[in-house]
């Protein structure tokens, strides 16, 4: 892939993780879908398990932006550990990829928001104030403070965790001399490289 094609992908990561936060809400599954849809790869397993992960983790706030977890849930199904392979060398060595990528990940949303720490990124991009989205009152605030309409709110962080996950991964794909190709059966589906 040249650097061309590589820019768009992660541009469309970027684009599709703010889209569909915009327009569908769910943090982690919005920037799982982002990077799945511009690679154009189907994994619905990880997508669904991304479901409860929205707002910090069942929308509590005190665990992880969902758009960090959401690239680090699709970095790993990429390059992490298989069952199969658990109490092996290549296992642990699979782990040990899936740890740096995710690592990376974690490194730019503490560089840009300060935390991945759900509640630390809303006090980033809100001025201080942060939301207990169980609480209706507080929901409505949060949506009222911008949350899915401004440029620079969680659309924005889900676009990132995209964005930055696509990065690493088609950088990872390039340096083992991959391709996305090795991943992608006959229907689109997301597959185990032979």
């Amino acid at each position: 892939m040249d650097k061309k094609e590589k820019d768009a992908m992660i541009q469309k990561a970027y684009d599709l993780g703010f889209k569909y936060e915009r327009d569908y809400r769910g943090c982690a599954q919005c920037a799982i879908a982002g990077m799945y849809d511009a690679m154009g790869i189907q994994n619905d397993v990880v997508y669904k398990a991304g479901s409860g992960l929205a707002g910090g983790g069942g929308e509590c706030t005190t665990g992880n932006c969902g758009g960090y977890t959401g690239a680090s849930m699709v970095l790993a199904s990429f390059f992490g550990r298989t069952r199969e392979k658990e109490a092996t060398e290549d296992g642990r060595a699979d782990k040990y990829d899936s740890f740096r990528m995710t690592r990376a990940v974690h490194d730019k949303f503490v560089e840009k928001y300060d935390s991945v720490i759900c509640e630390g990124v809303q006090k980033k991009l809100y001025h201080g104030n942060s939301y207990d989205l169980r609480e209706e009152d507080q929901k409505q605030a949060f949506r009222d403070a911008g949350a899915h309409h401004d440029d620079d709110k969680c659309c924005m962080a889900v676009g990132d965790g995209a964005r930055w996950g696509m990065e690493i991964l088609l950088n990872e794909l390039e340096s083992q001399g991959m391709t996305l190709d090795d991943f992608r059966d006959a229907n689109g589906n997301q597959k185990d490289p032979e």
